[in-house]
């Protein structure tokens, strides 16, 4: 059977850094994939699939249908992820009502099966870790009171009746092709990274590899539908023990400043006062700051259990794997030694 007579399956978000893993995912798995994007430019990262591209746009109801038309099951992974400087309203109009958009043009074109992408920062600051799915919702953050939102619109649609479906909470992504971490691993080279507080927060990744095979096992249980999933890596580990790992893969020295909290979090907010106005990325900002001191670690029984899912690589493998990539790209220096 080609991969036109099957099933056909939405992505939205499909040019960023997860949506594209998923796509490429899914192409291995020979399944018949449309990827939804807003700016058709944006595609380079799917131009060597043989693969249906649509442009949509979350805030365009018409666009959404004709993405819809014909879909069996949609992930949808398309969001606006936090960036300092824009007001709540715009993460809500994205997060929220785009993702009603969605759904609504979902359900008028038959579609049957929805995954959505949320984020474990609708739990905030754990504090118990580790945290299940149970957890309260804490959010800390305009994107995250967004997720929250979107997360409880989502559950609303499937407790209703409306489609079924999971919503899937991922851990912090990382892996082979990420960017937004790529500041830790250079200032860490460079022996210019400095912890605010203790730097003993828990941390708990999950690989973008592993991610996406989270969302095609979630697509696939058409059993559970109506079921919030929490995804993570094989294990949760202190930030400091990451930095140390990185440091000594990367031949340098382990760094050892701790800057005072509360001097970085007045700092943060000052940048991200001054800096709105102009619509520019503060050098410093709020969310950064609680990088280093809030815990992230989470209970993945249920998604074991339920989905069958379980990490395929070890947190150090993974680690390692990044820092080969950005050193083929040129990014980070490579160690004395190595090739």
């Amino acid at each position: 059977m080609n991969r036109s007579s099957k099933q056909l399956f939405l992505v939205t978000g499909a040019n960023g850094f997860v949506g594209s893993n998923l796509v490429e995912y899914l192409y291995t798995q020979n399944v018949n994939v449309r990827a939804m994007l807003r700016d058709p430019k944006k595609a380079t990262k799917l131009k060597h699939l043989d693969i249906e591209v649509m442009i949509g746009d979350l805030m365009d109801k018409e666009s959404l249908q004709r993405c819809c038309e014909g879909v069996y099951g949609i992930y949808h992974i398309a969001a606006l992820f936090n960036q300092a400087g824009l007001p709540e309203s715009k993460f809500f109009e994205v997060n929220v009502q785009g993702t009603k958009r969605l759904l609504d043009a979902a359900i008028e074109a038959g579609v049957k099966r929805f995954v959505h992408c949320s984020t474990n920062g609708v739990h905030g600051d754990i504090k118990g870790p580790p945290a299940d799915e149970s957890a309260p919702y804490s959010p800390c953050d305009e994107y995250q009171r967004s997720k929250v939102e979107g997360e409880k619109l989502v559950l609303e649609y499937f407790s209703n009746n409306k489609i079924n479906g999971v919503v899937i909470r991922p851990a912090m992504i990382y892996g082979p092709g990420d960017t937004r971490l790529f500041k830790i691993f250079r200032m860490i080279q460079k022996k210019r990274f400095f912890y605010v507080g203790k730097g003993d927060a828990w941390c708990h990744f999950i690989d973008v590899r592993d991610l996406v095979r989270s969302f095609h096992l979630a697509m696939q249980n058409e059993n559970i539908k109506n079921g919030v999933f929490l995804i993570a890596g094989e294990r949760q580990i202190r930030l400091n023990e990451v930095v140390d790992f990185i440091a000594d893969e990367l031949k340098v020295k382990r760094p050892w400043l701790h800057i005072p909290l509360k001097p970085m979090q007045a700092l943060g907010t000052l940048c991200e006062l001054l800096c709105a106005p102009f619509g520019i990325q503060p050098p410093l900002y709020k969310r950064r700051v609680d990088f280093f001191i809030k815990n992230r670690s989470f209970n993945t029984t249920r998604a074991r259990q339920e989905l069958g899912f379980v990490p395929q690589r070890k947190l150090e493998e993974e680690l390692r794997d990044i820092i080969n990539w950005y050193q083929e790209k040129g990014w980070l220096a490579r160690s004395p030694g190595t090739h």
